[in-house]
């Protein structure tokens, strides 16, 4: 209906796209550039933006590393964290639910709808456990929602978000959900429930 239709135009930046939400096949997205390659969609560009200049103007060193990703980008790199299992001795079925622990199955990648980045220190590019102790991290898990991003995957939140802890994924959700979701506590999941 016309209504649901608004409401979704509205509150497209709190969009769920998890293991068991896929994006839909007819998403799009209005991609802008940044200056290493990545591009995310336009509509945060400024927050983020902003939420960088804060970071550099406290002497800290982002770096993303990761955003918008296509459906055949996220296809590779899925096939290659299977074959590293197959690799290890996992049989193809173990392979395929180990690879989905720490890589999105194509189709249920927030980085396929813009709004997502993997951000890390310039002096740490590891995406590891390990980022949560740089400074550049400390400063994203404190401040990121007053730029509306959220820290997407916490630590003791994998069993809901299905995704293990990521302290390096920040997602937009737009200022209001995110103040919100740090000031609670609570993944984008249970926002969303509560809704």
């Amino acid at each position: 209906d016309a209504e649901g239709a608004q409401r979704e135009d509205s509150e497209w930046h709190l969009i769920l796209v998890n293991p068991w939400n896929p994006i839909s096949a007819y998403y799009t997205v209005e991609l802008v550039e940044l200056q290493n390659g990545q591009a995310i969609d336009e509509r945060v560009y400024p927050e983020l933006q902003d939420m960088m200049d804060a970071m550099r103007a406290e002497g800290l060193s982002p770096l993303i590393c990761s955003s918008y990703r296509s459906a055949a980008k996220q296809q590779s790199l899925y096939k290659n964290r299977v074959y590293r299992f197959l690799q290890e001795g996992y049989s193809q079925a173990e392979s395929e639910s180990e690879a989905k622990k720490w890589v999105a199955f194509p189709g249920t990648s927030e980085h396929q709808t813009g709004l997502a980045v993997d951000i890390v220190s310039m002096d740490y590019q590891m995406l590891d456990e390990n980022q949560e102790n740089t400074r550049e991290q400390q400063w994203l898990m404190e401040n990121s929602y007053k730029y509306g991003w959220i820290l997407r995957y916490p630590n003791e939140k994998s069993a809901i978000t299905g995704i293990y802890y990521e302290p390096w994924h920040y997602r937009y959700v737009g200022k209001k959900a995110a103040e919100e979701i740090y000031r609670r506590g609570l993944c984008l999941e249970e926002y969303l429930e509560e809704r």
